[in-house]
């Protein structure tokens, strides 16, 4: 495990994921993202390669294994500011990713001063993110929602029923999801147990329309699947797998007449959280527990959606411009 990086970043890793918490994806942007960022200094300190020579096959090509403490205490601002440099105009990274992996190295050399306490003064301290543009989720309409529901089929029917119903009444993340097990659901009180990001835990209340899923598609799975613990399975009779359900949704947006370009199942949890808001009148701080959003600044996109579709309204009127 993290074989091809130096030991200050393995140690870094298991920092963040042991102590901290972090999730198995965050863990992994993180490896990936440091990984290149130090293949990147290395060439351009040690190496003295220019910006302009440098390319992703080399930077790919890197040997970093062998970089020590010794190297990290050398890297100054003016460094970071030329691989951010480099993500820019070279690899043309868009703001989001570049936004990601300034995050990693902040974390990084946060670690190497506060905790570790190596460097003297770190580098990363003053290191600007990239200003993000609020952009307002695609989701379906409540009419689109209606006819996906309406065009499930098939011998999976009541499993791909209950799978889309949970994601549009309940606003699961995917790895929510297929992470559900029996003893999860709450019969007495028609709760769903959900562990989402960094293995925090809520509870999210079933509706009629879930309840009655879960109800119809129990009944018809598989008693003698080779996973006990899962609620939903594979025809193999294995827990479920995200790229199985991302494909299963799929084929239903495409069956229901709607561009699968656009939509998948993080979208159908916009689709959830818009509805919501928008028809059930859920106030922001009621809709952030139930989405397990952190923050509630991320919950609170939801609440543009009306305005902004006034607006595109507004916009569209005849004699706007006259």
């Amino acid at each position: 495990m993290f074989d091809d990086i130096p030991n200050f970043l393995r140690e870094f890793l298991l920092y963040m994921q042991n102590i901290k918490n972090r999730s198995q994806s965050t863990i992994r942007e993180y490896h990936y993202d440091l990984r290149d960022t130090f293949r990147y200094l290395k060439l351009y300190k040690i190496d003295k390669i220019k910006l302009s020579q440098i390319n992703d096959e080399m930077i790919n090509d890197t040997d970093i294994t062998t970089l020590n403490i010794e190297f990290v205490k050398t890297v100054e601002l003016t460094d970071l500011y030329e691989y951010l440099n480099y993500l820019s105009n070279i690899r043309q990274d868009k703001p989001t990713t570049r936004a990601r992996k300034i995050a990693a190295i902040k974390s990084f050399f946060n670690y190497m001063t506060h905790k570790q306490k190596i460097l003297e003064k770190n580098p990363a301290v003053e290191l600007e993110t990239p200003k993000l543009g609020k952009r307002l989720p695609k989701y379906l309409t409540l009419d689109e929602s209606v006819n996906l529901l309406k065009s499930i089929e098939g011998k999976n029917e009541k499993r791909d029923t209950c799978i889309i119903t949970l994601f549009l009444n309940c606003g699961l993340r995917l790895s929510e999801l297929v992470a559900i097990n029996f003893k999860d659901i709450k019969d007495k009180d028609n709760t769903l147990r959900v562990i989402g990001k960094g293995d925090k835990e809520r509870s999210v209340y079933l509706n009629e329309s879930c309840q009655k899923a879960i109800k119809e598609y129990i009944a018809v799975r598989d008693k003698n699947a080779k996973d006990r613990d899962a609620l939903f399975i594979s025809e193999r009779g294995t827990r479920i797998g995200k790229r199985t359900v991302e494909m299963m949704v799929k084929k239903y947006i495409v069956l229901a007449g709607l561009d699968p370009k656009k939509y998948s199942p993080h979208k159908l949890r916009h689709t959830a959280a818009t509805l919501m808001h928008k028809y059930g009148g859920v106030d922001i701080r009621s809709l952030q527990q139930i989405l397990g959003h952190e923050s509630v600044s991320t919950t609170e996109i939801y609440t543009h959606v009306d305005n902004e579709q006034v607006k595109e309204a507004l916009e569209k009127n005849p004699l706007n411009n006259m």
